[in-house]
């Protein structure tokens, strides 16, 4: 078994790119190897960016960590999740969300295994 690396990174030092899907968010890669495992990233997004309905082969994980994130899974009501909410998107689970208010939002997402995308439409009519 390969031994596993820490990481320390402060928030100032993060990464940011623009996410090649949706311009309207940012990602920093921040532990493990998204192409072959699992992997840490920090999101960041402005009052207003929606990310549309999707999945991953992987179980996501969402940590908020500032701002009002808006998220829901198909077959699941909505939800406003705050500062230290956390929301868990099983594999191959639908779902989107959408950064409220007039904060930008910061959020912590893992995710197990290696990081796919399946953009998709939701089985029910999104709620509000």
């Amino acid at each position: 078994m390969a031994a596993h690396a820490g990481a320390v990174t402060p928030l100032k030092d993060a990464r940011f790119t623009i996410d090649d899907d949706v311009k309207c968010l940012q990602s920093a890669l921040e532990n493990g190897s998204p192409q072959s495992g699992p992997s840490t990233w920090l999101l960041k997004g402005d009052p207003g960016c929606h990310v549309p309905p999707h999945y991953h082969t992987a179980e996501e994980q969402l940590i908020v960590i500032r701002g009002n994130v808006w998220t829901a899974m198909e077959g699941m009501p909505g939800a406003l999740l705050t500062a230290g909410s956390v929301a868990v998107m099983p594999g191959k689970a639908v779902h989107w969300f959408s950064c409220r208010g007039t904060r930008p939002c910061l959020m912590a997402v893992t995710f197990d295994r290696p990081y796919d995308i399946v953009w998709s439409q939701p089985a029910a009519p999104r709620p509000r």
